[in-house]
C-alpha cells in the first residue's frame, strides 16, 4: 500500500557573514551538522541584500568587516520590522568589555569572541533558533486572527474596510499623543481586531436594519468578551485584549461589558473606543446614511460633555482629522491646478 506522501519541515537557514573565506567555510559546516540550510555573504553590503531578498533564520555575523562592519550591518536590520525579530549573533576577535556593550546596544541577541566553541556555538545556535520558531508561530496566530477579524467586516458590505481604517487612525492619534512605539503598536494591534468578538454574534442581529431589542443588544454586547477570550491564550496579545475587551467601556461607567469608569479605561481603549465611533458614524451603515464628518464631530463632542468621552482625547482626535482634511484639500487644489496648468501647454 502507498503511504500518503508528507512534506518534509523547512529547515533553518542560516546566514554566515564574514570576509575571511575559511571562516564562512569553517561556520558552515558547524551549522550543517545539525541540518541547517546554510547561505553567506562576504560582507555587509551582500549581508543585507540577501537578507532583504529572503530573510534567514539565523544570522552569524562578523564584526570586523572592510566598509560597513557588524555594528551598522546589525543596527540597520534591527531598525527594520520586518527583520528586527531575527537574530543576530555577533563573532569577533575584539574581547574588550566595550566591543560587547557597543554589539549589544546595536541589537545583537547574543556574542561569541573568535576562537568560537563548535559546541557552544551549536548550542547557542539551537537555542536562538527554537525562540525564532516560537515568534514566527506567534506571528501566524496574528496573522490568523487578523484574516479573522476581515473576514468579519466582510459579513457586512457596509464595514469592509473597518479594521484597517480604525487601525490606522488610533496609530495616527496614539503617536499625536506621543506615546511610546510599543504602546503604538500595541493600541494600532487592538484597533484592528477590535470587533473580533463578533464572530460570535449571530447575522440576524449583527445585520439587523433597524433597532435592536434588549435581548440582542445583551447579544452584542458580548462582542468585545468573546474577542478578549479568542486571544487571552496568547501571551503576547495581553495588551491587546484589554483593548478589545474595554473598547466599549465610558467614563461615566455607563459602558460595558464591566462598567469600568475613569482612568481605570486602558488609554488604548479609549483611542480606539473614540476612533471606532467617529469611523462608524462616517461611514454608511445598513441602518443608516454615512454622516457629514461635522454631525460626527458633534456627536463626539457631545458624549465628551456628558462624560462618556475623555475631552482632551476627543478634541486631540478632531484636530488630527481636520489637519487630514486641511491637507487632502491642498493636495487636491495642487493636483487640480497642476492638470489646468498641463490642458494650457496641451491647448
Amino acid at each position: 500500500m502507498r503511504m500518503a506522501s508528507q512534506t518534509s519541515p523547512k529547515k533553518p537557514r542560516v546566514l554566515v557573514v564574514d570576509d575571511n573565506p575559511f571562516i564562512v567555510e569553517l561556520l558552515g559546516d558547524l551549522m550543517q551538522v545539525d541540518g541547517y540550510e546554510v547561505v553567506s555573504a562576504a560582507d555587509g553590503p551582500e549581508a543585507l541584500a540577501q537578507v532583504a531578498a529572503d530573510p534567514p533564520d539565523l544570522i552569524l555575523l562578523d564584526i570586523m568587516m572592510p566598509g560597513q562592519d557588524g555594528y551598522a550591518v546589525c543596527r540597520q536590520l534591527k531598525q527594520q520590522p520586518a527583520t528586527r525579530l531575527v537574530p543576530i549573533v555577533l563573532i569577533t576577535s575584539l574581547g574588550e568589555e566595550t566591543h560587547r556593550l557597543e554589539g549589544i546596544e546595536a541589537g545583537a541577541d547574543d556574542f561569541l569572541t573568535k576562537p568560537v566553541s563548535g559546541a557552544e556555538l551549536r548550542a547557542r545556535a539551537r537555542s536562538l533558533l527554537k525562540l525564532k520558531a516560537f515568534t514566527d508561530e506567534l506571528e501566524s496566530a496574528e496573522v490568523v486572527f487578523r484574516a479573522l477579524a476581515k473576514t468579519i467586516a466582510a459579513r457586512d458590505r457596509y464595514t469592509w474596510g473597518h479594521c484597517e481604517r480604525v487601525a490606522g487612525f488610533a496609530a495616527a492619534l496614539a503617536k499625536r499623543l506621543g506615546l511610546p512605539q510599543a504602546e503604538v503598536q500595541t493600541t494600532a494591534r487592538g484597533a484592528f481586531l477590535h470587533d473580533l468578538g463578533k464572530v460570535g454574534v449571530p447575522d440576524a442581529v449583527l445585520l439587523k436594519a433597524g433597532p435592536l431589542d434588549r435581548e440582542e443588544r445583551a447579544v452584542i454586547e458580548q462582542h468585545p468578551v468573546i474577542g478578549a477570550d479568542l486571544l487571552r491564550p496568547l501571551k503576547t496579545f495581553r495588551e491587546v485584549t484589554t483593548v478589545i475587551r474595554h473598547h466599549h467601556e465610558r467614563l461615566d461607567g455607563s459602558g460595558y461589558p464591566d462598567h469600568l469608569a475613569g482612568d481605570t479605561i486602558p488609554l488604548a481603549a479609549q483611542i480606539v473606543s473614540v476612533v471606532d465611533i467617529y469611523e462608524a458614524l462616517t461611514s454608511t451603515r445598513s441602518y443608516r446614511p454615512a454622516l457629514p464628518p461635522a454631525e460626527a464631530k458633534r456627536i463626539l463632542q457631545e458624549e465628551a460633555a456628558r462624560r462618556w468621552r475623555d475631552r482632551e482625547l476627543v478634541d486631540a482626535f478632531l484636530g488630527l482629522r481636520e489637519n487630514d482634511s486641511h491637507r487632502a484639500a491642498a493636495s487636491a487644489r495642487r493636483s487640480s491646478g497642476g492638470e489646468g496648468g498641463r490642458q494650457q501647454v496641451l491647448g
